[in-house]
């Protein structure tokens, strides 16, 4: 009987150490929808609430002005709704124009990958510099990469990070080149870098001149949507006008408005955008417009 108390006893007692010893392992929450966007405009010290508080403070702050000057409520609710979206069209077009810096700077760092491979050093190491050496705008990333590798992180696990924080199409291609190097190693490494160095700078003439060519037709597409509701608030400081759009008739017509507005805008960026190309490994999305 003493004999069996105490190997309950060291069991119990090796089963505390155990949960003791055994780090905890806190779980991952992924980042929401307004988080990766707040991220990826490059405003991470913004919180997702203070960015709604703005938002919502801006567009109520813009209908009130509406409604002082029209005194119509269905007029000044669809500037409201419409000033509610500003905000999320910056971030898009604050994002956009940071994919096209970045864009610009990619071949430089995968110049500077193939370097470091000919002169012997490892792709992962060389990826570390580059919060150091490497192009300005890209520089937080690859810091915050070479950070996780001095805190002994897994090298795979640094790499996912670092490919969540640049969502950019060339940062899978080389995360996918780090991991077949590691995995399979890689004899070829450095004339696969120069033929992706040479693929991007091509790729980036190209994408410039489309861009140059289609912007002032998206520019004229953006006033064509906008001249009408500019139009509108002009038009409701007249008293009998405004009036109108409080009836259900004008209600309607202002719904409608809106409803063709909204879908004949999201479709002119649909035709017009420049398809990014989809992560390594995962199929193409459908376009998705921004402005």
């Amino acid at each position: 009987m003493s004999l069996l108390l105490g190997l309950l006893l060291g069991a119990g007692l090796a089963l505390v150490f155990t949960a003791l010893a055994t780090p905890r392992r806190t779980p991952t929450r992924r980042p929401g929808a307004l988080r990766l966007r707040l991220d990826r405009a490059g405003l991470e010290r913004v919180s997702a609430p203070l960015a709604v508080a703005v938002a919502g403070l801006g567009a109520l702050l813009l209908a009130l002005l509406t409604w002082a000057l029209t005194h119509a409520a269905p007029v000044a609710l669809a500037v409201g709704a419409a000033g509610a979206l500003v905000p999320w069209w910056w971030l898009a077009a604050r994002h956009q124009a940071r994919l096209r810096r970045r864009r610009a700077d990619w071949p430089d760092v995968v110049d500077h990958l193939r370097s470091a491979v000919r002169a012997g050093l490892p792709l992962s190491e060389a990826l570390a510099q580059l919060g150091t050496v490497g192009p300005v705008e890209l520089r937080a990333p690859f810091a915050a990469f070479a950070a996780d590798l001095r805190v002994a992180r897994g090298t795979d696990q640094a790499l996912e990070a670092l490919r969540e924080r640049l969502a950019d199409p060339v940062a899978d291609r080389v995360v996918a080149a780090v991991h077949l190097t590691r995995q399979v190693g890689g004899a070829d490494v450095g004339e696969m870098l120069s033929t992706l160095s040479g693929f991007l700078r091509a790729e980036l003439r190209t994408r410039g001149e489309l861009e140059a060519r289609q912007s002032w037709t998206v520019n004229a597409a953006r006033l064509a949507v906008a001249a009408p509701w500019i139009i509108l608030v002009i038009l409701c400081f007249e008293p009998r006008i405004a009036a109108a759009y409080t009836r259900p008739a004008g209600i309607l017509v202002l719904a409608l408005g809106a409803l063709v507005a909204a879908l004949s805008y999201r479709w002119m960026l649909r035709v017009a955008r420049l398809d990014h190309e989809a992560p390594a490994g995962t199929p193409a999305p459908e376009a998705v417009g921004t402005p």
